[in-house]
């Protein structure tokens, strides 16, 4: 079987850019590249947009608290759920436009997506079941950022085939992120007295948080396996025999 792969012809090998997990022989390479290049750009554009609007949508309510007050960028973004709706748009656009160039995106990328799409992950479950209704955000907007959000990168990560398959030994990169964050929560907790979500609050003492961090933590491992899993079991599902 016969692919382009990083601009030339190879044996047993998929393009970059296909959004097809399965090995398919090409009878005319070139031709089929070009064609991919091309449905590559809707789905880059799309990404784009959406990314956009999630940055649109975490503006307008940043705005919304700097009207009534409330303007301290810090405590906006300290809550896990507005930073990783951010780093996650982020990587989704510089995502689409690669794709939107027809270039193939550096695995730095797919590893920035496998991060956040986890973290997503643990946001819609976390909200969803634990704490719902939760915040002080009109209704369509901890709808779209707690599930509507999370489920289009959870579905984009799956479904297009171009991002990485990565190795089980790195799912341990979905730990500094979010490690990083409750390390500057509960420094801030101690000090000026401010945390996210009540759970991490200094008061609590020391046996629940500790509790409470590691259980995020394992759910973060948990989440990272699904997510490492899904083009796993993508690409089983539609791999197609040797001709």
């Amino acid at each position: 079987m016969r692919a382009l792969y990083n601009g030339e012809i190879t044996e047993g090998k998929r393009s970059p850019l296909s959004f097809c997990d399965s090995w398919v022989a090409y009878d005319h390479p070139v031709h089929t590249f070009t064609a991919e290049r091309r449905a590559a750009r809707p789905v880059g554009a799309a990404r784009i947009v959406v990314g956009l609007v999630v940055l649109a949508v975490l503006t307008w309510a940043y705005g919304r608290r700097i009207a009534v007050g409330d303007d301290n960028p810090f405590d906006y973004f300290g809550y896990f759920t507005n930073q990783t709706s951010l780093l996650a748009s982020l990587a989704m656009v510089v995502a689409g436009a690669y794709l939107l160039a027809g270039r193939a995106a550096p695995r730095w990328v797919g590893e920035v997506r496998a991060v956040a799409a986890t973290c997503l992950v643990v946001v819609a479950v976390i909200y969803n079941t634990i704490v719902p209704g939760t915040g002080s955000a009109p209704p369509w907007v901890s709808i779209t950022v707690h599930a509507i959000f999370p489920l289009v990168a959870l579905a984009d990560w799956t479904l297009v085939a171009d991002r990485p398959i990565l190795p089980w030994s790195r799912l341990w990169i979905v730990l500094p992120y979010p490690l990083a964050w409750l390390a500057v929560v509960l420094v801030r907790g101690a000090t000026d007295g401010w945390v996210p979500y009540g759970f991490l609050l200094p008061e609590r003492g020391v046996l629940s948080l500790a509790g409470s961090s590691a259980g995020l933590l394992l759910a973060l491992l948990a989440a990272g396996a699904v997510v490492w899993a899904l083009p796993r079991v993508r690409g089983r599902s539609g791999r197609r025999p040797s001709p």
